[in-house]
């Protein structure tokens, strides 16, 4: 992925924010451990997350999102409302002159990073909905974030059994029951105040919140599990309007397509092993060439669960993206010096859970990808390489989130600490380490 997209800097007025739930909702006439969901089934948040908090699923977490968030208890009245805060602060080992973003300073920053409101739960027997919108004081907007509208069936043809269903999303992978794929893979919260690698691929992160997708799915016999769907990009004057995230244009919407087989080793643990593939032809902002930009994701993932009783959890996920890059509009601008480039990423993970209380996370990413004296030049001006290397080490405390807790369920808490370090950074060892970070981060969601 290049780096084309862009945020506007208005400031839409709260009626059209709440004109884009309501739009959303409409469609039907990250999820995650909303308190909004955990009142509709009368759970605690540790029936559907690992670690009690999410976004990570257990396997009735899945299910209840497969079926569309419409398992109900009671008559009460759903979608709900949940108000979701988060405080951070982020140290990095060498300071980033002139500020880390405006507003901030150089170093060790305190942040308002998030207040996300959500609108989350059944809307009617097969239908149900997970809309957020969010502030963040890094650029002070309101806009546009996960939309997850869904409509979900069962059936049952022979001695098969299925469940299928249609979603409205805006970010493909957004609607995978996976914790695999890129958009709920770990780390599932990190700061936006550090310094950002240079490209990742178009699957991760290159449509968030500047698509709008419609995707069937099923999974049959609770093993095999298929998604297909398009994505559009909407106008340029939407996505300012919402302040979301504008990728470029499409011609053609852009296919997206996964499969995955999920089966239980025993009555403790459970395997899954993915794929998926994503094609974008994209023209970038202000392209006036007649070509497009045209990318193909290849990916592969797989996760592993098992759950020791109500005491342990042990988590271990793993993909691996390869894209392809013909950038026939970037090359004829002159922005890129090659025609066709590769890039590819990995992503692996092992976390441990003890009484959905207290976590840990050890994690390892490899980027590496064609070299390109003007694509990457501006953020890798030594070695115009996206090459980079690092891992992390994470900490979670989730005192909340179970049966007994305080205010269960109307407040959850995650106070975390993560630990980020470079071998290699946009094509530089020498000196990768600078982009080390320390984040510490307060996750509250409540009522």
């Amino acid at each position: 992925m290049i780096a084309h997209r862009t945020r506007s800097k208005t400031w839409p007025a709260w009626l059209n924010l709440a004109l884009v739930a309501m739009l959303a909702a409409g469609l039907a006439p990250q999820a995650k451990a909303v308190p909004a969901f955990s009142r509709q089934v009368n759970m605690p948040c540790t029936a559907c997350h690992v670690g009690g908090f999410g976004p990570q699923l257990t396997p009735f977490g899945r299910q209840f999102k497969l079926t569309g968030y419409t398992m109900k208890v009671g008559s009460g009245f759903t979608p709900k409302v949940s108000l979701e805060l988060v405080e951070s602060f982020t140290h990095t080992q060498k300071a980033q002159p002139g500020g880390a973003a405006p507003g901030f300073g150089s170093n060790d920053n305190w942040e308002f990073q998030t207040a996300g409101l959500y609108l989350a739960g059944a809307i009617s027997d097969h239908m149900g909905m997970l809309v957020q919108t969010s502030y963040s004081q890094n650029g002070h907007l309101v806009g546009w974030d996960m939309t997850d509208i869904r409509y979900a069936r069962t059936a049952k043809f022979g001695s098969h059994t299925a469940v299928w269903g249609l979603t409205i999303n805006n970010n493909p992978t957004n609607s995978d029951i996976y914790n695999s794929t890129d958009a709920w893979k770990y780390p599932y919260f990190g700061p936006d105040l550090a310094p950002g690698t240079v490209a990742s691929p178009m699957v991760d992160g290159g449509f968030m919140n500047g698509s709008i997708g419609a995707v069937a799915y099923t999974q049959i016999d609770g093993k095999w599990y298929f998604e297909g769907g398009l994505y559009k990009v909407p106008s340029k004057s939407f996505i300012d309007r919402v302040n979301g995230m504008y990728p470029g244009r499409l011609d053609i919407p852009a296919p997206y397509l996964r499969m995955a087989y999920q089966t239980s080793l025993n009555s403790h643990s459970n395997l899954e092993i993915g794929g998926l593939f994503f094609e974008p032809k994209l023209h970038p902002m202000g392209s006036m060439s007649s070509g497009s930009d045209d990318y193909k994701d290849y990916g592969i993932d797989a996760s592993y669960e098992w759950f020791g009783g109500t005491k342990h959890a042990l988590v271990v996920q793993g993909q691996y993206v390869k894209e392809t890059q013909a950038l026939n509009s970037s090359y004829m601008a002159g922005n890129a010096s090659n025609l066709r480039n590769h890039l590819s990423n990995m992503n692996v993970n092992a976390g441990y859970w003890y009484e959905n209380t207290y976590g840990v996370t050890l994690g390892a990413f490899t980027t590496s990808g064609s070299s390109d004296a003007l694509l990457y030049s501006a953020a890798s001006p030594l070695n115009n390489s996206p090459n980079t290397d690092g891992g992390s080490v994470e900490l979670n405390w989730v005192p909340f989130g179970k049966g007994d807790s305080w205010a269960q369920p109307y407040a959850n808490l995650r106070v975390g600490l993560q630990y980020t370090f470079y071998t290699k950074f946009n094509g530089d060892t020498s000196h990768a380490a600078d982009n080390n970070t320390l984040y510490l981060v307060f996750q509250s969601y409540v009522f």
